[in-house]
């Protein structure tokens, strides 16, 4: 990390408090609430904000989605923390988890599944190039008009967040030993490529 972020041993008030929801939530203050230990207001802001996208969305549909913006970003960091809760929460298994990874398109997902980490991903890279019909083609398959505003949400938020981690350096929590030994597979993507 480039910037030196508030020790736990050195945390009060509102630091103190991200760092114990952390320890409280996963047993470890991750790599990214320490970042955001130099701006807690920020981090509160952020958690509020992801917590509203998430709460409309199936939590399975929010993660594929969030590890699909993270991958085009290249955020190693996103891409371990939000596969480890896949896998914590028994949501897919190791195998599917690594094959997502590797290339969502033929992890054995469902088409709609496909087609909102494809948007998720087109959002992330180049937002510019989304068009009517990438929206007519979910619409097509069956989703709201809402649906898709909340993927569009969740990969636009995903983008502030994992470019902040790698502008600032933040490597993935090592906590996340099961999820951080797939990060070879996940590569900066050149803006304007697809996925």
């Amino acid at each position: 990390m480039y910037l030196p972020a508030i020790t736990p041993d050195r945390a009060t008030g509102p630091v103190r408090a991200m760092y114990d929801d952390d320890l409280a939530r996963v047993g470890y203050v991750t790599t990214d609430t320490a970042l955001f230990s130099l701006r807690p207001e920020v981090h509160a802001a952020w958690r509020g904000l992801a917590m509203a996208i998430r709460r409309t969305m199936r939590l399975r549909r929010y993660e594929l989605v969030t590890i699909a913006a993270a991958r085009a970003l290249g955020c190693r960091a996103c891409v371990s923390a939000h596969g480890a809760l896949l896998l914590r929460n028994r949501i897919v298994e190791p195998a599917q988890l690594e094959a997502i990874i590797r290339d969502f398109h033929t992890a054995g997902l469902d088409p709609i599944e496909v087609a909102l980490m494809d948007l998720a991903a087109k959002v992330a890279q180049d937002a510019q190039r989304v068009t009517p019909a990438d929206i007519d083609a979910l619409r097509a398959l069956g989703l709201s008009d809402t649906e898709v505003f909340d993927v569009v949400l969740a990969a636009a938020a995903r983008s502030f967040y994992s470019k902040t981690l790698e502008a600032l350096g933040v490597p993935p929590s090592p906590e996340l030993s099961e999820t951080n030994a797939l990060l070879d597979l996940v590569e900066r993507v050149p803006a304007g490529s697809a996925s």
